[in-house]
């Protein structure tokens, strides 16, 4: 008789707890763009010093709830989506953002200009995973590439699975580049896997969505404690998706 397993891997939806956490490590921290709670003083210091911030739910998962705000030379245009708003001042735009805090907590993170390739912008999947000696292993590096008129990335918000390499390829890196990027970014997954076990227990799988700047800079955006990977199922190679699968099985995790 087959044992159904329950998925055993500890999660924690607060951004803002895992981005602590990370901000804590000094070999960490410096990928990691200025992030702040959502504020009125807050807003304020985060327009002052760049120009664009991004509005995003401490809880929220799937890219849905991302708002871009870019700092025009008179006023402020806010992007959900493919929906703009401009607002004329400051005190109306904090009063538009704070309406949508009453639901649920927000974060302000520096904006990233993110590399494109072929004309779109994306960001990188590092899946982290246990070995069974509890070892943490960077079991794939896949990529995420939004349409150019939306803010987030996410394959929920019509973005494309890529392929690593092939993606930095049209992003214009060279093999060597390339081969570089891929070992500073596993290290980096195994690097954030052993901090978050020295805050908690539990923790079996990993994904980090990490941005390329366009001078090819990589910047965590944030952690996922229960990564989706299923849309990997869909590519033309699922071997990927067989790899991570493969782990994600030993703790329960069926797709």
């Amino acid at each position: 008789m087959d044992v159904v397993r329950s998925y055993s891997s500890t999660s924690i939806k607060s951004k803002w707890t895992k981005t602590k956490w990370l901000l804590k490590s000094s070999e960490i921290r410096d990928y990691v763009p200025r992030t702040e709670r959502f504020d009125r003083s807050g807003l304020r210091s985060m327009l002052a010093r760049y120009s664009t911030v991004f509005f995003k739910p401490n809880g929220g998962t799937g890219g849905f709830h991302i708002y871009r705000i870019t700092k025009l030379k008179s006023g402020y245009l806010v992007q959900h989506n493919a929906s703009k708003i401009r607002f004329a001042t400051f005190d109306a735009l904090y009063a538009r953002l704070s309406v949508y805090e009453r639901a649920q907590s927000f974060l302000l993170q520096k904006g990233i200009q993110l590399a494109s390739t072929k004309g779109r912008p994306f960001d990188i999947r590092v899946m982290v995973q246990k070995e069974d000696d509890g070892r943490w292993k960077s079991t794939a590096l896949f990529t995420k590439i939004g349409k150019s008129e939306k803010v987030a990335t996410n394959y929920n918000q019509g973005g494309k699975i890529g392929y690593f390499r092939q993606t930095l390829s049209g992003a214009g890196f060279g093999e060597a580049a390339i081969n570089s990027k891929e070992l500073e970014l596993k290290r980096l997954g195994v690097s954030v896997g052993r901090l978050f076990d020295k805050r908690k227990q539990g923790f079996r799988e990993l994904g980090l969505d990490v941005a390329l700047d366009r001078k090819g800079r990589a910047w965590i955006l944030e952690v996922n404690t229960r990564p989706q990977f299923y849309p990997l199922k869909r590519m033309g190679d699922n071997g990927m998706y067989r790899r991570i699968l493969s782990y994600a099985q030993k703790y329960g995790r069926k797709k």
